[in-house]
């Protein structure tokens, strides 16, 4: 399993869209896989935000991971996101979710960001467990969600490594 950019695999982009929708449309019932496959197409950078990694292996995807300037519009006061994690049915339970989660992360320290969050349902001790902590707790449409934080410092890239800004 390789973590990538999906910028270098946008074959795979219409089916991350689609998969994408049907993981997290409950949140925005509007939302078309075409918006989604839209989104997905600005990340086009390497090492920026907005961003999407995806765990690819033999020329298909397992799952994706997105750095985000902002997730939901309703929830603006927390930033940057490590949002829209998912990995498809099939391949959970092989460390692609915790191996997107890890890179993620990795992405948003070598930018220099000191804090990342994220919001989900029911995957609150499953964060814990990557070294997330809670936030807050609050209702974002339909969905009671808990925002996480992880502070990223411990994260970030030993002084020695000029090719990342320092503060």
């Amino acid at each position: 399993m390789e973590i990538a950019y999906l910028r270098d695999h946008l074959v795979l982009a219409p089916a991350l869209a689609q998969a994408h929708v049907d993981a997290f449309g409950a949140l925005l019932p509007d939302w078309t896989v075409e918006q989604a496959l839209d989104e997905l197409k600005t990340h086009d950078r390497r090492r920026a935000i907005p961003t999407t990694l995806i765990a690819v292996e033999e020329d298909d995807w397992l799952g994706s991971v997105s750095l985000l300037q902002n997730d939901h519009d309703d929830i603006r006061q927390y930033s940057p996101w490590l949002a829209s994690l998912y990995v498809k049915p099939e391949a959970r339970c092989r460390g692609a979710g915790r191996a997107l989660v890890t890179r993620c992360v990795q992405e948003a320290a070598a930018l220099g960001i000191e804090r990342l969050y994220l919001y989900c349902t029911d995957a609150v001790d499953y964060y814990r467990g990557l070294g997330w902590r809670v936030q807050d707790q609050l209702q974002l449409g339909p969905l009671f969600v808990t925002v996480m934080a992880i502070d990223l410092l411990p994260y970030r890239p030993q002084a020695e490594n000029q090719d990342i800004p320092r503060d």
